[in-house]
């Protein structure tokens, strides 16, 4: 049975991932910072994990947790968007600044190298959740920038460990506008087919492929 580690897997498509994964007979740990959120996880049965990914000390405490557990996907769902209206009109305070990098960027830094080593022993894939709003190459306002920054930074940080794991696939991938929390019920993807999307995309994606960036339609997004 493969194993899978999904990072902030409270709600959204975290808690999705985690859904299908199940249903496709893996086995899954899965972390989240709330006792309620742990209990549903294990409920749906899931292995739960209690993490705060803005807490290094929490963070550390992933390995023993995992007990060397050798992971064939881990991904990294947890971030935040910010405040609603961000642009280049106006400055961000440092605690908006500090609250979404420190989720979005900081934490993913500090789970990868903890957590890559369980995927390089099974061969396995590190995903972590961006957005084609962190894309450079396709960026068309500054619309988000504080989260577009981030998410940005966020891909650099795959790119560049995809070289310190050469037996394990890194990837960032991008969901599309999902109707989550942070989406909102506009957005144009239920979070079932997000999910379906990306899993297969990154189920497909090859060794030689690792330190790339996909969406959950299979095309490969520009950095």
């Amino acid at each position: 049975m493969p194993a899978a580690l999904v990072m902030g897997a409270s709600r959204g498509i975290g808690r999705e991932l985690v859904r299908q994964l199940l249903a496709a007979s893996w086995q899954v740990h899965a972390t989240a910072r709330a006792d309620a959120a742990l209990s549903e996880l294990q409920a749906a049965g899931a292995m739960p994990l209690k993490l705060d990914v803005t807490r290094p000390e929490s963070l550390a405490g992933l390995g023993w947790q995992l007990d060397d557990v050798k992971l064939d996907l881990a991904i990294y769902v947890a971030g935040v968007y910010g405040p609603p209206h961000q642009g280049a009109t106006a400055p961000p305070t440092q605690a908006d600044f500090d609250a979404v990098m420190h989720a979005n960027v900081l934490g993913a830094m500090q789970a990868l190298p903890l957590v890559a080593p369980m995927v390089e022993q099974a061969g396995g894939r590190f995903v972590v959740i961006s957005s084609e709003m962190g894309s450079i190459g396709g960026t068309e306002s500054s619309h988000g920038w504080i989260y577009r920054a981030s998410k940005a930074a966020l891909n650099m940080a795959v790119k560049s460990a995809s070289f310190d794991y050469p037996k394990a696939t890194l990837l960032a991938m991008s969901p599309g506008w999902v109707r989550t929390d942070m989406g909102g019920e506009d957005a144009s993807l239920s979070v079932e087919d997000s999910v379906a999307g990306m899993l297969k995309v990154i189920l497909a994606r090859r060794r030689e492929e690792s330190g790339s960036f996909w969406n959950h339609a299979g095309r490969q997004v520009a950095w």
